[in-house]
């Protein structure tokens, strides 16, 4: 099947100046410069575009977080001080501002999304940021960039009826705290169950609250899952999911650490799968948001391995219907 659409990379040079205190820590910038070395070795390169985010203004941050949070997080950082909140989260002094450009990234794959719908849209950002509560950092991720470019998709465009797709190997907490009370999002997580795997979160029975009853839905795996389980829940559970909510746009958290080479989680997963999840997740955001899609990078820690996923993910999302 032929490559027949346009990539878009949106990254900064910055992000690889997140300064984690190098040695074990898991979220590093070599994780972003294994991707960038994947970029060079797409299929089709005359058909790939990069393109510098801005950082996301102030007041699209305080969609999703608390102004009191984002004070101390920018006071941490320039303070000095090598983490936020827990150990795992370390930053550097520079990590506030960065974290802004990551958070922008979403915002200007939208604005793209909107200008040209069958471009296939990739941010590659660091710090990630799915765990990321309203006054909480958490697993490494400070704001939460997928939940401030749902929003802005909502207020900017109206684009109201939201799908986000999490296939990060840990549940999305932060997002799924962000929107759990709205109809209008349609959250859902595929990824390791939460009695195994950190935070703890994320089980089947979470399915909103209130007025958001129905629009959460958590797919928790057993550790040694692999393809055969992430391929019948997307077709018996996600694609019949999306159908009915009938979303007007699509975002993808993209987390390659459920690989079976990764070892922060305890899935299966093979390369190949991604490819699997880039063309069925192309083809629903044709069926259903005429091609509205953008995709944001979370976890994938095995340097070789998120390199091959990253790629075969691409190439899945940029192969035709």
């Amino acid at each position: 099947m032929p490559l027949s659409k346009t990539f878009v990379y949106i990254s900064h040079p910055r992000y690889l100046e997140h300064d984690t205190g190098g040695g074990e820590h898991p979220e590093s910038p070599e994780r972003l410069e294994e991707i960038n070395r994947r970029l060079q070795t797409l299929a089709d390169p005359g058909r790939i575009v990069t393109q510098k985010p801005a950082p996301a203004a102030r007041s699209w941050i305080m969609r999703i977080h608390s102004e009191d949070y984002l004070l101390r997080f920018e006071e941490t950082a320039l303070a000095g001080l090598g983490y936020f909140g827990h150990p795992d989260n370390q930053l550097g002094y520079d990590t506030y501002e960065i974290a802004l450009l990551a958070a922008g990234a979403g915002l200007s794959g939208i604005d793209l999304a909107e200008q040209e719908p069958a471009a296939a849209i990739f941010c590659g950002v660091r710090p990630p940021g799915h765990h990321a509560e309203k006054a909480m950092a958490l697993g490494f991720c400070f704001l939460n960039n997928i939940a401030i470019a749902a929003r802005y998709w909502q207020e900017k465009y109206g684009r109201r009826r939201l799908a986000i797709i999490d296939f990060d190997a840990h549940h999305g907490n932060g997002i799924q705290a962000a929107f759990e009370e709205s109809p209008e999002v349609f959250y859902l997580s595929i990824h390791e169950h939460p009695t195994f795997s950190f935070p703890g979160t994320g089980y089947a029975e979470e399915h909103g609250v209130g007025s958001g009853l129905g629009t959460t839905m958590n797919i928790p795996l057993l550790p040694g899952a692999g393809d055969r389980e992430v391929a019948r829940a997307f077709t018996r559970r996600v694609e019949p999911a999306l159908a009915d909510f009938r979303p007007e746009a699509l975002i993808i958290g993209a987390g390659f650490d459920g690989h079976r080479l990764d070892d922060m989680s305890g899935l299966a997963y093979s390369s190949a799968l991604y490819r699997f999840l880039g063309q069925r997740i192309a083809a629903l955001a044709e069926r259903h948001c005429e091609g509205r899609l953008i995709t944001i990078l979370e976890g994938g820690y095995h340097l070789p391995s998120l390199g091959e996923s990253f790629s075969e993910y691409c190439s899945g999302l940029r192969q035709s219907s």
